[in-house]
C-alpha cells in the first residue's frame, strides 16, 4: 500500500509539473501594448455562459458506418455560448462546425470569445466526422451537415421564442452567420452557397482553412453574401496556394486573411498543448490520412452534386503532400489572431451599430495588418452588390 500511495504522488507530481509546464511554456509574443489588436483580444463586455444539450433531429437519418448500423434520426451533441445579461438580446447566431476526426470543443476558444462579444455561439459534434464517430469518421457525411446548420439554426430559433427558457429574446434571427475549421469551413461554405444546401437565412460565411479548390466562381455566384477565408500560407493539409489564395479572384468581395507562417491545425483549440511542437500538422495527417487517402480522387467524384453547381472534380486532392513539414510560428498566437479577426469580420457584417461596423472593416482592411506583422488581408476588386459596411 505505501508503494502504491508513493507512485500515486510521483504520478501527481509529475501532472502538476506538466501543468505548470503547458500552462507557462512556449507563450507567444503579446500583441503591442495600447493597440487596438490587445483590446480586440480581450474578453468582451459580456459574461458568458453555456448549455449543454444533446440535439436530436428526428426527420434525417444517419446512414450506416462500418460496424454501426446507422439510425432513423441524427444526434447531435452540442453546447451553446451565449452573452448571459437580460440585455444582451437579441444578438446574432452563428453556428461553429468542426474539422473533420476533430469536435466541437476545438472551437471553444473562438465561442466563448465571440460570446463575450455579444454573439450567441453554438457547436456541435457532427455525427460521422467527429473525433469518436462510430464506425470510424465517415468524411463523406459532410454532405448532410449543410442539414444540420439548418437544423440548429431552427431550433435556436425555436428557443429563442420560448418564454422562460435561457435563449428567450437573446437571438436576431435577422443575423445568421456560420464559421467552421477545415472540414468545418467546407460545410459553412456548402451551407452558405451551395444551390440546393444553402440556407437563406445566413447572412455571413467564414471558413477557417477550409477546402475550396474544387469550387468555381458559378458556385459562389448563388448568394449575394459577405465570405472570407481565414487561413495560414504553410497549411499543410489544405494547402494555401491551391484552396485560400484564389478566394479574392472567385469571390466578388470575397475577403482572404494570411496568416504567415501559420499552419492548418493550428486554428484548432486543442494545439495549444502542442504548442512545443515544430509543426502541429503531421499530427493532423495522421489522424485525417487514417480515412482519406491523398491519392483517392474518385472518393470525392460527384460528392456535391454536377458540375454545373460550379464544382470541378478534376481539382488534385492534395492533402498532406508537403514535405518535410516547414517549421510554423507558436499556434497560441496564432490562435490570438483567429479570435480578433474571427470576431471583426461578423462585427462588421452581422454588427447592428454602423460605427461598431466601420471600426472592424478597418480594422480588417488596414489598422490589424498595420499591428501584426503575420496577419495580411485582401479581398476582391470584382464589382459587388452586397458592399462592406461604410469605412470599408
Amino acid at each position: 500500500m505505501k508503494l502504491l500511495l508513493k507512485i500515486l504522488a510521483t504520478f501527481g507530481v509529475l501532472l502538476g509539473v506538466l501543468a505548470v509546464y503547458v500552462a507557462f511554456s512556449h507563450q507567444p509574443e503579446p500583441f503591442p501594448a495600447g493597440s487596438e489588436s490587445e483590446a480586440r483580444l480581450a474578453p468582451g463586455p459580456w459574461s458568458v455562459a453555456t448549455i449543454d444539450e444533446v440535439f436530436v433531429d428526428r426527420d434525417r437519418p444517419t446512414q450506416s458506418n462500418g460496424d454501426y448500423a446507422g439510425d432513423d434520426h441524427r444526434t447531435l451533441d452540442g453546447n451553446v455560448w451565449y452573452p448571459f445579461e437580460a440585455e444582451a438580446g437579441p444578438r446574432p447566431l452563428l453556428v461553429f462546425s468542426h474539422g473533420f476526426t476533430s469536435g466541437r470543443r476545438n472551437g471553444a476558444y473562438l465561442a466563448e470569445h465571440l460570446a463575450s462579444h455579444g454573439f450567441v455561439v453554438v457547436a456541435v459534434d457532427y455525427p460521422l466526422t467527429h473525433m469518436r464517430a462510430p464506425g470510424g469518421a465517415l468524411v463523406e457525411d459532410v454532405i448532410n451537415q449543410p442539414g444540420d446548420v439548418s437544423f440548429l439554426i431552427d431550433t435556436l430559433l425555436g428557443y429563442s421564442s420560448i418564454s422562460g427558457h435561457a435563449l428567450s429574446g437573446k437571438i436576431d434571427s435577422e443575423r445568421i452567420g456560420v464559421l467552421g475549421i477545415s472540414l468545418g469551413g467546407l460545410t459553412s461554405t456548402l451551407v452558405g452557397f451551395h444551390p440546393q444546401w444553402r440556407d437563406p437565412r445566413i447572412g455571413a460565411v467564414l471558413s477557417i482553412a477550409g477546402p475550396s479548390n474544387f469550387f468555381t466562381s458559378d458556385f459562389f455566384a448563388t448568394a449575394n453574401i459577405p465570405f472570407m477565408m481565414l487561413a495560414g500560407d504553410l497549411d499543410v493539409l489544405v494547402p494555401f496556394k491551391s484552396n485560400a489564395a484564389p478566394i479574392p479572384n472567385k469571390i466578388p468581395g470575397g475577403q482572404l486573411a494570411t496568416v504567415t507562417g501559420g499552419s492548418h491545425t493550428g486554428f484548432s483549440g486543442g494545439t495549444a498543448l502542442l504548442r512545443a511542437m515544430d509543426n502541429t500538422d503531421a499530427i493532423g495527417c495522421w489522424s485525417v490520412g487514417r480515412y482519406i487517402d491523398p491519392n483517392e480522387q474518385s472518393q470525392w467524384e460527384g460528392l456535391f452534386g454536377p458540375v454545373e453547381f460550379g464544382i470541378d472534380y478534376s481539382a488534385p486532392n492534395e492533402l498532406c503532400t508537403i514535405d518535410p513539414l516547414p517549421k510554423t510560428m507558436n499556434v497560441l498566437r496564432q490562435q490570438m489572431i483567429a479570435r480578433v479577426v474571427i470576431t471583426a469580420f461578423f462585427e462588421a457584417h452581422l454588427g447592428s451599430d454602423t460605427s461598431e461596423q466601420a471600426s472592424a472593416v478597418r480594422f480588417l482592411s488596414a489598422t490589424g495588418a498595420s499591428e501584426i506583422p503575420e496577419l495580411g488581408y485582401t479581398r476582391s476588386a470584382m464589382k459587388t452588390t452586397r458592399g462592406m459596411p461604410a469605412g470599408g
